[in-house]
C-alpha cells in the first residue's frame, strides 16, 4: 500500500480509536502514533536500499550505521562500525547522546534482513520487524535522514561485513 493511502486509512481510523475506552494516559497517545506511522510510511517508500547502495552509503563520512536490536544479538553479530542502541532504549536522550545531529544520515537494518544465523538474527513476523518501529521511532524524535537495508541477505554470502563473537573466523 503506497503511503499516501496507508495514511489516508489510518487517518479515517482514527475517531474510532481515540474514542476507545481506554484510560486517559498523558504520555501514550495511540492517535499520534497512528498518524506519525503514516507520515513516515510515506517517506520510508522510498528509502529502503539494495545491498549495494547500503555499502556504499555506510562508507560515506559521517554516516551512523544503527543497530536497534538487543544488546545481547548485537555482541553475537553485527554490521562492522555499526553503533547499538537498543530499541527499548530508544530516548530523545540517548539518540541525542549517540545521534547529536538530526541531520545526519542513519542507516538501519534488522533481524529480518538476515539469514543463515539464526542465533543473532532470529526472524520476527513481517508486520513486527524491528525496521518499521525503528524507522518509526526516528521519524517520531525528528531524524529524517533515514536510510533502511532492504533485502533479506544471506550472512555468509553478503558482501556486508560482520563482527562480534559469532563472526566467521
Amino acid at each position: 500500500m503506497q503511503g499516501s493511502a496507508l495514511l489516508a486509512c489510518l487517518m479515517l481510523a482514527l475517531p474510532e480509536i481515540a474514542t476507545a475506552a481506554e484510560p486517559a494516559n498523558p504520555v501514550i497517545d495511540m492517535t499520534a502514533y497512528l498518524r506519525v506511522s503514516g507520515e513516515a510510511a510515506g517517506l520510508r517508500e522510498d528509502r529502503r536500499l539494495s545491498e549495494d547502495e547500503f555499502l556504499r552509503m555506510s562508507r560515506a563520512p559521517g554516516t551512523v550505521v544503527l543497530d536497534a536490536r538487543s544488546r545481547q544479538k548485537y555482541d553475537e553479530l553485527h554490521l562492522r562500525g555499526a553503533v547499538n542502541l537498543s530499541f527499548p532504549d530508544l530516548t530523545a536522550a540517548s539518540l541525542e547522546a549517540i545521534i547529536p545531529d538530526k541531520s545526519a544520515r542513519i542507516l538501519i537494518y534488522c533481524n529480518n534482513n538476515f539469514g543463515g544465523a539464526p542465533g543473532p538474527f532470529p526472524l520476527k513476523a513481517p508486520a513486527a520487524s524491528l525496521n518499521l518501529a525503528t524507522y518509526i521511532a526516528l521519524y517520531t524524535y525528528g531524524y529524517r535522514n533515514v536510510w533502511e537495508l532492504g533485502p533479506y541477505l544471506d550472512v555468509g554470502t553478503s558482501r556486508l561485513e560482520f563482527e562480534g563473537s559469532a563472526a566467521a573466523r
